[in-house]
């Protein structure tokens, strides 16, 4: 869900970063099929969550307009039942993949970029196993450990009634296995007892229907990475992330509830030290958990200076809204989203 009126902070001037663009390919497109989650309220446990994905559709129709004002044809599909019949009566060049989830649930939008591959259909962002992977919490902190990327102490719980591991220590944070948006993460998100995050667990499990995990809560810096790969490159840009204040009164982190005020935090730049440290690790989890275009990292930074990979989104939130984390963090270099959108449009016009 994005939050359409955060703040964006000045960046400091820098010689700005040029996509690779191949524009003769460019007007070999005759028609870009940009697919979108189908959304109704009925398809999701929670208000929270159905509100947290509807943003999507409109975000869609303005990429859409983006898109017609590069000069070039293009059509709005519903990751609906009827999506590939659709695709397959209109026959576009390529499909820019903007579907979340399929009836309400984020496992489910793999069907996409799966029919599309028996379809010979060309995609834009991660594939089946990009996001098999990159949508589940669980696995993505195993492949993180196994590439020696740190990522906080957890617990994977299917069922109501596990018991925490209390090695874990404390705080704790609860996060659905599988979600965006922050759903499921409310202002009281942190626990500061075993006792309170057992019956976060027990609640979530109970209202979501899904496993949960169980997660030490890192106290520090918040940085947002965000990564595009132009064919040429694996481009990676991030910010930090300034707090306005402590949804629960302790701890600095995004809940559901901030994503309605305005400011929030705001982003500033991150000192060069910083950056050189977490650039290669970012690639590294880019590359390894099978991601393709695009993503998003969410990586906090402790008092004695471990990153920490708290979270990842492949297909992360493609628009031009400001309010988008990838399209603020890769402004603040210079980038417009236009820019983004002729690289990755030219990407694909160069296989048709």
């Amino acid at each position: 869900m994005a939050n359409n009126q955060v703040m964006v902070g000045e960046a400091k001037p820098k010689d700005k970063v040029e996509f690779a663009v191949d524009r003769e390919a460019l007007k070999k497109i005759k028609l870009v099929a940009v697919a979108h989650s189908a959304v109704a309220r009925e398809m999701f446990a929670t208000k929270e969550a159905y509100e947290a994905e509807y943003e999507v559709v409109a975000r869609a129709a303005e990429v859409l307009k983006e898109i017609q004002k590069l000069g070039i044809h293009a059509k709005l599909y519903p990751g609906d039942q009827y999506l590939l019949t659709n695709l397959l009566i209109d026959k576009p060049d390529f499909v820019l993949n903007l579907v979340d989830t399929l009836k309400g649930r984020d496992s489910l939008q793999t069907s996409v970029p799966a029919a599309l591959e028996l379809s010979n259909i060309p995609y834009t962002g991660a594939g089946m196993e990009g996001l098999v992977l990159g949508n589940n919490r669980n696995l993505v902190k195993h492949i993180l450990k196994s590439y020696q990327i740190d990522t906080p102490d957890f617990q994977f719980i299917r069922r109501m009634g596990t018991q925490i591991d209390e090695s874990l220590g404390l705080p704790l944070i609860v996060k659905l296995n599988e979600s965006g948006g922050s759903v499921g993460i409310d202002n009281k998100a942190v626990q500061e007892t075993a006792k309170d995050a057992q019956k976060k667990v027990d609640d979530m499990i109970g209202t979501y229907k899904i496993p949960v995990v169980v997660e030490k809560f890192i106290d520090g810096r918040e940085v947002t990475a965000c990564v595009f790969d132009d064919t040429a490159k694996n481009h990676v840009f991030m910010a930090e992330k300034v707090f306005k204040g402590k949804p629960d009164g302790k701890h600095e982190f995004t809940s559901f509830e901030s994503y309605e005020i305005a400011d929030s935090y705001r982003y500033k730049d991150v000192d060069e030290q910083l950056t050189n440290k977490l650039t290669p690790l970012v690639v590294r989890a880019f590359n390894g958990l099978s991601f393709k275009d695009y993503a998003k990292f969410d990586i906090r930074v402790d008092e004695k200076g471990t990153c920490f990979f708290t979270d990842c989104n492949p297909n992360t939130a493609f628009g031009p809204d400001k309010g988008l984390p990838f399209t603020e963090v890769i402004a603040r270099a210079g980038i417009s989203f236009p820019d983004i959108l002729t690289s990755l449009l030219s990407k694909y016009a160069k296989i048709i």
